[in-house]
């Protein structure tokens, strides 16, 4: 499914799939919160954020989860 538009999930270290998978729902880029919160809940660090509804919080909690489930033995 990639296509040539630049790849915004990239830099988070996530595989081709799910960053096709992301791209498939709609979204191009990271939100804010997404940006500052897949980094640290991807190193093993404790997240709170609060922000408005639609500002892609839950994204930014399954990204990372997702990533480590698909690479779990």
């Amino acid at each position: 499914m990639h296509t040539d538009k630049e790849d915004f999930f990239a830099p988070f270290g996530l595989n081709r799939q799910l960053r096709d998978a992301i791209r498939e729902t709609g979204w191009e880029q990271p939100s804010p919160v997404q940006h500052k919160a897949i980094p640290l809940i991807k190193s093993g660090k404790d997240v709170l954020g609060i922000a408005q509804t639609g500002t892609g919080k839950s994204g930014a909690f399954l990204i990372p989860l997702i990533a480590k489930l698909h690479f779990a033995q």
